[in-house]
């Protein structure tokens, strides 16, 4: 095979990875993405030539490009690196694939390996500082929600193995069918890769179809002020700004109303700051809690810039920032309020930070970099996280789980705070920065897996849009067109049942990380028993 054809193999599979992915791609494609890069390995195994690493980095820079360019519209450096790096990470997992394989069958078989390797590796991806798992294989069925109900018991690496073992089988098909000429392993293979894309998807739609919405119904208000995040948001006087959302609320509120959503960041006070230990203090928060004694049947779910004094004697991150007076030290948070007319505050802050923008490498010779991190939301650098979830509860013990803009991309996280007795999910976002573009809309589409996958109706407050309400099934309603300002209500089930997937969390990734130490152990074991035979 000449080098062209490797190239053009390598394109390919890039071009079908982005063809595939929502929200205006085919899906069925993504089953056979790996395809033309499953044919490079296999050549180049078998010939023992280099490149692996180089043709795949290829690839999933294509995929990675193709798909999330947007984010040049917030941060050119930013979009630069994201590309690069994750492509870079997925494109070392697929060689340490291809070198497990050679090691440990001679590369004669061993394609399951790419499996329990691609989920460790998300897995892994969705729990440290440069965590962008936009692109986890799972997530390209959320425009496809029919298929994927069974996602209750898996979660979206249930989608990631689907698409992994569909891949595999696609390939054995076509090798044996147009390359090898053999007939039969061919039709074994092209039944078994029917069977595993229409049973799911047969057994996902009779889940949709015999699935009833479970619990009592509360009503629920969300707010889209429209302000815009580059010209409005972080200049205007923070009290007109709040006015603006109130009002907005004013024309949904009803008698029976009993939570208010309005999106991210809708606090910031640049004047005076909001500052944790005095909050009694704030004058925008006071404004929301006369609104909140007003209209004393809601609560008040609402998004601000928070900032915590460091005490003296406490053990500081490297979230931590310096007054410029010299004299002490703050944290910075993302936060989200629960309010209500008694002015009791809960409080959660983001755990889930935006890498290159709301967290930084704290590693070393990377600290340096975050003063490269993009200003957005008139907070720049590294924040402070929770480390823990928490679950907001009204005083009738109606749990909420408050999820702050990209943490919604995380299943596990959401499905921590049901554990935790959230019946309802209010996902509170601020997506204007990336313009009208697949970016706010792929984001909006995750929402829909995690109703599906812990069986919550959802509400989502969108600074600029989208916002909406999803129910248990993952269907929209109420859907608001982006960058107009609206208020919508509607009345939500308060679901109080677990999931399989809420009670077990992502069990496929801790299975696969244990069978990947496994094999990967064992393929360097054999490799280097192979190596020392040979030299004798």
């Amino acid at each position: 095979m000449k080098r062209i054809h490797l190239l053009l193999l390598s394109i390919l599979s890039g071009l079908l990875f982005s063809l595939s992915w929502p929200e205006r791609g085919f899906s069925p494609l993504i089953f056979v993405a790996f395809v033309p890069l499953f044919f490079i390995q296999q050549y180049l195994g078998d010939s023992r030539k280099k490149g692996m690493f180089w043709y795949a980095w290829l690839t999933f820079i294509i995929w990675n490009a193709l798909t999330t360019w947007w984010i040049w519209n917030s941060t050119g450096v930013g979009a630069i690196l994201a590309i690069l790096l994750n492509s870079l990470f997925v494109a070392i997992i697929f060689w340490l694939f291809h070198i497990s394989k050679k090691k440990l069958y001679q590369n004669k078989r061993g394609f399951f390996i790419l499996i329990f390797y691609w989920i460790t590796w998300e897995y892994f991806h969705m729990n440290w500082d440069l965590s962008w798992s936009w692109l986890n294989l799972g997530n390209v069925f959320s425009s496809a929600y029919k298929w994927i109900q069974w996602y209750e018991y898996t979660g979206a690496l249930g989608g990631t193995l689907w698409v992994l073992t569909g891949n595999i089988l696609a390939y054995h098909f076509i090798n044996f069918l147009f390359v090898l000429k053999e007939k039969k392993p061919a039709i074994l293979h092209g039944v078994l890769f029917l069977l595993l894309f229409f049973v799911p998807v047969i057994f996902s739609y009779r889940i949709y179809n015999h699935y009833e919405e479970k619990g009592k119904s509360v009503e629920v208000v969300v707010i889209q002020p429209n302000s815009d995040p580059y010209n409005v948001q972080y200049d205007l006087d923070p009290d007109i700004l709040l006015d603006r959302n109130l009002k907005l609320a004013e024309q949904g509120i009803t008698d029976s109303t009993r939570f208010v959503v309005f999106p991210e960041s809708t606090l910031y006070d640049g004047r005076y700051g909001i500052w944790e230990g005095a909050l009694s203090r704030s004058p925008l928060l006071n404004k929301v809690r006369a609104f909140a004694i007003k209209h004393p049947q809601i609560n008040i779910v609402i998004g601000a810039s928070t900032s915590r004094l460091i005490g003296k004697n406490d053990k500081k991150t490297h979230a931590a920032r310096k007054f410029r007076n010299g004299n002490g030290y703050y944290y910075v948070y993302n936060t989200a309020f629960m309010i209500d007319r008694q002015g009791v505050f809960q409080i959660h802050h983001k755990s889930k930070l935006t890498p290159g923008v709301e967290i930084m490498p704290s590693w070393g010779i990377l600290k340096p970099l975050e003063k490269l991190a993009v200003n957005l939301g008139g907070m720049t650098g590294t924040l402070k996280k929770d480390d823990s979830t928490v679950v907001f509860f009204d005083k009738e013990g109606v749990g909420v789980s408050p999820v702050i803009c990209y943490e919604s991309i995380y299943g596990e996280f959401v499905a921590k705070t049901i554990r935790k007795g959230a019946g309802l999910i209010f996902v509170i976002t601020n997506d204007g920065w990336w313009g009208n573009t697949p970016g706010y809309r792929q984001h909006f589409l995750f929402s829909i897996l995690r109703a599906i996958e812990t069986r919550r109706d959802l509400a989502r407050s969108a600074n600029t849009g989208i916002s909406a309400f999803i129910n248990q099934r993952g269907d929209v309603s109420q859907k608001t067109k982006y960058w107009e300002p609206a208020v919508i209500r509607q009345s939500l089930q308060v679901n109080t049942e677990e999931t399989y997937y809420v009670k077990y969390g992502d069990y496929l990734a801790r299975i696969s990380i244990f069978i990947s130490a496994f094999i990967f152990l064992i393929a360097m074991v054999r490799g280097y028993l192979y190596k020392k035979k040979s030299l004798f």
